[in-house]
C-alpha cells in the first residue's frame, strides 16, 4: 500500500540528495516509492536530515533531505510503501 508522504520540492544533483516537503511521516529505513511524469522507482531511506542535522523521523510541515539513489524531478511525490 502507498500512503503519500511527501513532494519533491528541489533536488541537488551534486550531491544526489532531494529535498522534500512532508505531508505525513518520514522515517529512516521506511521504504519509499518516487513517482513523477518521468520518475519512478523504490529506496529504503538511509539518510534524513532536517535543515543539516541528522535526525530519525521527519514529521507533516518539515522540510527534510534525503539522499535518493536516482535523478529526482520538482513536484515528483514521494510515497511510504507499507505491506
Amino acid at each position: 500500500m502507498e500512503i503519500l508522504a511527501g513532494k519533491i520540492i528541489n533536488y541537488y544533483k551534486t550531491i544526489g540528495v532531494a529535498s522534500i516537503k512532508v505531508i505525513d511521516f518520514l522515517e529512516v529505513g521506511n521504504l519509499i516509492r518516487v513517482k513523477g511524469h518521468t520518475t519512478y522507482f523504490d529506496q529504503r531511506i538511509e539518510s534524513l536530515q532536517i535543515k543539516h542535522v541528522q535526525v530519525a523521523r521527519a514529521s507533516k510541515g518539515d522540510i527534510a533531505g534525503v539522499k535518493v539513489n536516482d535523478y529526482v524531478r520538482k513536484r515528483d511525490y514521494v510515497y511510504r510503501v507499507e505491506d
